[in-house]
């Protein structure tokens, strides 16, 4: 019995968890050990991945219900014998009607019953694999998809699609046409201020019927880097810039827009540009500039003559006090 694993416990909520005390919990956890966090850790990476586990589990009623059953009976033990049959219910749009039944007895362990809930099927070398991706034609490079049938049973099925979509495109929104792996081609409307892990139902759009659930995976940016609902970034500046200070553009997620930086500024030094941050959990954090105070490779020949007059006017010097 030592594979069961307490998806409660590894969220860190209690039993009664409402599915938003849970969502929010696992955006939490998912942001603290993200892999691009945490490169190279692979204590980091299990957790991530067991976290993931516990909220598919955890935020779907159906295979919730069959957890929590499955559960009580392995604690009781006796998998091999007559283990009592169980029903999960899909409440979706206030409909209650029996989706499947299952004989726990059919499981010896708690991993064989976890590949089954999730649709993991064995691969060559005895693991499990859940999805496969491709990237979306629409926005080459951008947009990846991977497609996951969530039933092995026929008729009505949901399904899962894995949609990697670029900072901007998470943060605006928008209409957006993916490509899924089973060849099918889908405008969705997708809501401003999407995170990693976030869930979008497509009603109808699985297979025979069923539901489809993009799952957001916002890809790392080349110049903002997202952490909370805070936004940061390193934005350069010339020699002249920081001595003399005074209004420079500053790129946001809204654009283009002017900040003031003082006279005197120093590398390293992090300025506050408010509500301009990322929309989380009905606010929108900040986002903090650090300044880089770059310094020219080639300058002209008029340029040099100007820093040789400045040279030799200049009273500054940063080495005073130094010795030995």
């Amino acid at each position: 019995m030592q594979n069961f694993r307490n998806y409660y416990e590894i969220l860190g909520v209690p039993r009664d968890a409402t599915v938003e005390e849970i969502k929010k919990v696992y955006r939490r956890l998912a942001r603290q050990y993200h892999p691009d966090l945490n490169p190279g850790d692979k204590a980091a990476e299990e957790k991530f991945k067991d976290v993931g586990e516990a909220y598919e589990v955890l935020s779907d009623t159906s295979k919730r219900a069959q957890y929590d059953q499955f559960s009580r009976f392995w604690k009781q033990g006796g998998f091999q014998g007559n283990t009592p049959r169980s029903k999960s219910w899909n409440n979706r749009g206030g409909d209650r009607t029996a989706t499947q039944e299952v004989d726990f007895s059919d499981f010896p362990d708690f991993n064989s019953f976890v590949d089954q809930l999730l649709n993991r099927r064995a691969d060559a070398s005895g693991g499990t694999t859940r999805s496969t991706t491709a990237r979306d034609p629409y926005r080459p490079g951008n947009t990846k998809t991977a497609y996951t049938v969530t039933s092995s049973r026929p008729g009505r099925r949901d399904a899962e699609a894995r949609l990697s979509v670029p900072l901007d495109k998470a943060y605006q929104g928008g209409r957006e046409r993916i490509r899924l792996e089973d060849g099918r081609s889908l405008e969705v409307n997708m809501p401003p201020g999407m995170v990693t892990g976030q869930r979008i139902r497509l009603k109808g759009q699985g297979v025979s019927g069923g539901d489809l659930y993009l799952k957001i995976d916002v890809a790392p940016h080349s110049f903002f880097k997202v952490e909370g609902s805070d936004i940061f970034c390193q934005l350069p500046v010339t020699p002249v810039e920081a001595v003399l200070g005074g209004a420079i553009e500053v790129p946001t997620l809204d654009g283009l827009v002017k900040m003031m930086i003082p006279s005197g500024v120093r590398s390293g030094q992090k300025l506050r540009l408010s509500g301009k941050g990322y929309p989380l959990d009905g606010r929108r954090g900040d986002q903090i500039v650090e300044i880089q105070i770059i310094v020219p490779k080639e300058v002209s020949p008029q340029e040099r003559d100007l820093y040789e007059k400045l040279r030799q006017l200049e009273t500054f010097n940063p080495r005073v006090g130094l010795s030995l």
